[in-house]
């Protein structure tokens, strides 16, 4: 294990490419901090979670936390702000006699430690209560302490985080998303390490292929537009408006800006400002300002068919990514309007978010009353299918639809279906004997297996206390299941529940909305994928 940091190393977690002479400072601090990882019982620990590569990255961030509070970048405290202003306090996990803002702190290294082992670790979870984690953040502290007074300040890097009040071009401010989620310490093990894992797949399956760039491109516009961080679920905007400051005049310009809606448009015309184009799975009309694109010739045939990426900014769209002119297919313009993933593109848009929490209150309504009150069914696997058809008839009789949007609705349920085709009653036998389906306010329905064992509930006759844990942890980590059916259990069932009353489970509870985020990451937030039951 006995080696070097280099100073590639180290400027992988740097958004320069070439060093300046703060690196060798931090640098020689980082070899230092590595030895710390190379004697004791910590050695033979860690060595269980990193290899050698691993442990010298994770020298590197470690001091890059305190070259960022040294250098002043707001990295490290805009997520201490944003912790304690969402939990009431600093950190989650330990406990705190003191702890001194804007300094170095022993919690401080003893959360990067779990925050980077689990970033690493997809398969195991290490706990934060962990002796070998609070031992090598004494070690690490004793030389952060002895360099603390002394350790420069990188003016340079600071810059990278820096943006003009007046500077109102998306693609300047986009490019801070980019550093802060791509190039910066504190998410280079989540954001950072992804990022690259996918541009390695993408370049190892189509090396040969003359799209490649554009591939390349188009992957990190939408990784960066869509990625939400391990630490507390937020996307780059929201860390790019906290990071620059609320005082800052364009740190509500980050928060307000758009997803990024990418897919098929028609052409429908140009003014000397705008691009006219139609979403064409949803019919939306949207005006792409030229300011972002204008090599789209006025030549171009009306209805002829884009596949663009666009986002708002500052109340104006803008193309981002990526920017194909497709030949005329009836086939493809069908195929769009009947696909709910394309429609679902606008969802987030402010008209089609109310008239979808409109119908799903209203669908809530209506599955209480058909299913005696409950907001969860259990059930043998093999009635799932059967029990959400008669739920969507129960529903749409209750709306008093006529002929034709009756007849639209099945046709859309069928669309919406979890089902295969010609799989009736088989599609969930070879996972599980038995299942919940839960009405989710915030998207609708949602079916989930192997979890019965995680609700003690009266209309449950599948509980098992000896498979509750398991039940629980898929609950919390799984992002294929929804944060509000997590936080039911915890709600209504945790007093019933042994593994909330002792050990670990009664620790993680104090903490348990910051390990959701941290576990389920962009599956936090739900969002509806339904579309409109009998209306346009």
């Amino acid at each position: 294990m006995k080696s070097k940091i280099f100073i590639n190393q180290w400027l992988l977690l740097k958004p320069y490419k070439k060093h300046i002479i703060t690196d060798s400072y931090y640098l020689k601090l980082s070899n230092d901090v590595k030895k710390t990882f190379e004697k004791g019982t910590e050695s033979f620990l860690i060595n269980r979670f990193l290899d050698k590569n691993e442990i010298e990255i994770l020298s590197v961030f470690l001091v890059s936390y305190l070259e960022d509070l040294v250098s002043d970048t707001n990295i490290w405290n805009t997520f201490i702000k944003k912790h304690k202003e969402i939990y009431k306090k600093p950190l989650p996990f330990y406990e705190f006699d003191e702890y001194f803002e804007k300094e170095i702190n022993y919690q401080d290294v003893c959360f990067l430690i779990w925050y980077f082992l689990n970033c690493y670790q997809k398969n195991n979870f290490i706990s934060p209560y962990n002796e070998f984690i609070f031992k090598s953040a004494e070690k690490v502290m004793e030389i952060f302490e002895a360099n603390w007074e002394f350790a420069p300040e990188n003016e340079f890097l600071k810059t990278f985080y820096e943006l003009d009040d007046k500077e109102n071009d998306f693609y300047v401010n986009r490019k801070l998303i980019d550093t802060i989620l791509f190039e910066t310490y504190l998410f280079f093990p989540d954001t950072g390490l992804k990022f690259r894992e996918d541009e390695l797949k993408i370049i190892n399956k189509n090396k040969n292929d003359k799209n490649i760039t554009m591939y390349l491109n188009e992957n990190r516009d939408h990784t960066l537009h869509k990625i939400h961080t391990s630490l507390l679920s937020l996307r780059g905007k929201e860390w790019a408006s906290e990071i620059i400051g609320r005082k800052h005049a364009l740190s509500n310009s980050f928060k307000n800006m758009s997803q990024k809606i990418t897919g098929f448009f028609f052409y429908k015309g140009q003014d000397p400002k705008n691009v006219f184009i139609e979403h064409i799975a949803s019919g939306k009309q949207f005006k792409m300002t030229k300011k972002s694109i204008d090599t789209i010739s006025t030549s171009t045939k009306i209805d002829s068919i884009l596949y663009i990426g666009i986002a708002q900014w500052q109340g104006e769209w803008w193309f981002s990514g990526i920017f194909t002119q497709q030949q005329f297919k009836a086939e493809l313009i069908l195929d769009e309007k009947n696909s709910n993933t394309s429609r679902n593109a606008v969802n987030f848009l402010a008209e089609e978010k109310k008239k979808i929490k409109e119908n799903l209150e209203l669908q809530f309504k209506a599955f209480l009353s058909f299913n005696e009150g409950n907001e969860i069914a259990f059930m043998p696997t093999k009635k799932i299918e059967s029990f959400i058809e008669s739920f969507y008839a129960f529903f749409n009789n209750s709306l008093q639809l006529t002929e034709k949007e009756f007849e639209e609705s099945k046709q859309r349920i069928k669309n919406d279906s979890f089902f295969v085709k010609d799989d009736k009653n088989e599609f969930f036998k070879d996972f599980s004997e038995t299942g919940l389906v839960f009405f989710n306010p915030k998207s609708g329905i949602e079916v989930v297996l192997k979890a019965n064992s995680a609700f003690p509930l009266p209309n449950n006759p599948y509980f098992k206390s000896d498979e509750s844990e398991e039940a629980i942890f898929l609950l919390l980590v799984s992002d294929s299941v929804s944060l509000e059916l997590a936080n039911y259990c915890i709600k209504n069932c945790r007093k019933n529940l042994p593994f909330f009353k002792k050990g670990l489970g009664k620790a993680y509870l104090k903490d348990i909305d910051f390990l959701m985020r941290f576990w389920k990451r962009e599956f936090y937030h739900t969002t509806s994928s339904m579309t409109m039951i009998g209306k346009e």
